[in-house]
């Protein structure tokens, strides 16, 4: 079903409550960015496929780059939450570790589209959206770099730079993944990522509690 038709099934559109429209609106816009990409793409056609006039469209969002930050700033929340939840699943570090890199996996397979709009757009030479993407990696690094100081004693310094370095790890291999359109299952992939990096971290020794 598109984003119109949902938005048409509602009825009275005029009734919708703020929220709602605005998660409709969310999602035409995501359509919309990642077919045409930020430049191409016009705010008639995403106000059209969510079923709105272009006057509502700019009350929710007074200009196309405040609308691109908004669907932006939806998935790296939902990326982040993701990676936290990953990381205080389990006490286990080996787990921890896998349960990260899955999460990055599974974000990707599930939204593709989002994820190529929060890595592979023109727009991260942008500030606002260079800023957020800074941001996205500093707070899923600063879950795992907190894990990293708790258990080796580490200074915080070089916990985050660890704690980054895994990030980045898990992020890259997961858009090489997405890119290649791999002949590696899911499964596979996680394995031979989450090998390499448990083999990497677990080399620094616990503190003894």
């Amino acid at each position: 079903m598109s984003t119109h038709d949902a938005a048409s099934n509602k009825g009275d559109k005029g009734r919708l409550p703020r929220d709602e429209r605005r998660a409709i609106l969310l999602a035409a816009a995501l359509e919309v960015f990642t077919a045409a990409g930020y430049h191409s793409a016009a705010m008639d056609e995403i106000a059209d496929r969510a079923g709105v006039s272009k006057p509502v469209l700019y009350q929710h969002f007074p200009s196309k780059l405040d609308l691109y930050l908004a669907v932006l700033d939806l998935h790296i929340d939902s990326l982040v939450f993701e990676i936290q939840k990953a990381i205080s699943s389990t006490p286990d570090n080996a787990q921890r570790v896998r349960a990260t890199v899955m999460a990055y996996f599974e974000f990707i397979e599930k939204e593709g589209e989002a994820f190529r709009l929060l890595f592979e757009s023109d727009m991260n030479v942008e500030p606002q959206v260079r800023e957020r993407l800074n941001r996205m990696t500093y707070d899923c690094a600063a879950a795992v770099s907190a894990v990293i100081s708790n258990d080796t004693g580490l200074p915080k310094e070089v916990a985050m730079l660890l704690g980054v370095g895994m990030i980045g790890y898990a992020q890259v291999t997961a858009r090489h993944w997405l890119d290649r359109d791999s002949k590696l299952t899911r499964q596979q992939a996680v394995d031979l990522v989450e090998n390499l990096m448990w083999r990497g971290i677990s080399g620094f020794p616990r503190t003894e509690l």
